[in-house]
This record gives structure tokens, C-alpha cells and sequence, in this order.
């Protein structure tokens, strides 16, 4: 039952507004968001992490993804279409294990083979940067470069996509245009 349900992913680099998105997505089209699981672990654990916490946040952001999906099927089993937006996939996870090791996980890469998803949104990079406990990356550089690998990771992939630009409602109206376009228009 769970592949009926349509997942949008938001990804990008830290402070694009990704979560924020999510959130009010969910609550325009009355679904459910999966957060990052990341997040919670980070905050949980310390942020003096290693690769194997990179493999056990990949499988708990899989299992969240799970149970929201599910979630998702049983609250709206009457919806042919429900929709589940999700902050965070294996893409982000491999971007985040290459560009802090220099390698990643094979869990990882067989899980982007495997998972499937229907839309993604890209949130660009003009946000200002806002500082919180586990960001990283504040200088323009790092942001700029993550931004084209996470951009050029989707161009070579075969799931539509759209970039979100803008700031708050402009944002959002982006956002609910992709997904009009490329989800409803079907």
C-alpha cells in the first residue's frame, strides 16, 4: 500500500529552508512531513560524529521515512494520491558522507537505487545562512559547492525536479507550482 503514497523530497544545503518547506507543504495539502532524521540524532548523540553514525542516520532517516509513509496510508486510505514530503533521502546522505570523508556508505548507494521517489525540490541557496547548533557550513564557498553537487546529482537522475527559489511566500508558491505541475498535472 505504501507505493501509492507520492513522496517529495526537499533537499539542499543546510539553512535552505528545507524543514520549514516541508512543514508547510504538509499543511497546504493536509498530508504529513517526514523531519530530518539527522536532526534528532545529532542533538541526542554530539555533533563529533563518524562514518558508521552516518550509517545508522541513513537507516533511522529510512525507517522515519516508513513510518510516516504508512502513516500517511492509513490516515488518507481514502485519497487515490496522498502525498508524504520528506526532508532529507539518501542523496543528502551520500553528498554529506563524500563531502566530509571522501567516501560513503554501499548501504547508502543501494538504498538510491533502490528507493523511489516522485518529485524532488532543490532549495537554492538565497536564504541568508542562519547559525543553530549542528550547521556547519556558514562561508558562501561550501554552500555554493554543495549546492551544484546536490544540482548536479539531480539533473543526472531520472525523477523530475524543480529548483525553489525565493524567500518565504515567494518560496512557497514556487514550491506549490512544481508540485501542481509535476504531480497533479498527471
Amino acid at each position: 500500500m505504501e507505493q501509492s503514497v507520492k513522496k517529495i523530497v526537499i533537499i539542499g544545503p543546510e539553512s535552505t529552508g528545507k524543514s520549514t518547506l516541508c512543514e508547510e507543504l504538509a499543511q497546504h495539502y493536509q498530508t504529513e512531513w517526514c523531519p530530518e532524521f539527522a536532526r534528532e540524532y545529532l542533538l541526542t548523540n554530539g555533533t563529533n560524529y563518524d562514518m558508521d553514525d552516518l550509517e545508522l542516520i541513513a537507516k533511522g532517516q529510512l525507517a522515519l521515512e516508513d513510518e510516516y509513509a504508512s502513516l500517511v496510508c492509513k490516515n488518507q486510505s481514502d485519497n487515490p494520491s496522498p502525498l508524504l514530503f520528506v526532508d532529507t533521502d539518501m542523496y543528502v546522505m551520500k553528498v554529506w558522507c563524500e563531502y566530509v570523508f571522501g567516501k560513503c556508505h554501499q548501504f547508502i548507494l543501494d538504498e538510491i537505487i533502490t528507493r523511489k521517489y516522485d518529485l524532488y525540490l532543490l532549495c537554492n541557496i538565497d536564504l541568508p545562512w542562519t547559525k543553530d547548533e549542528l550547521r556547519e557550513y556558514p562561508d558562501e564557498g561550501p554552500r555554493k559547492e554543495l549546492f551544484h553537487i546536490y544540482q548536479d546529482i539531480l539533473i543526472n537522475q531520472s525523477v523530475p525536479w524543480a529548483l525553489i527559489s525565493g524567500e518565504d511566500e515567494a518560496r512557497f508558491a514556487s514550491a506549490k507550482a512544481a508540485i501542481d505541475r509535476f504531480i497533479f498535472s498527471k
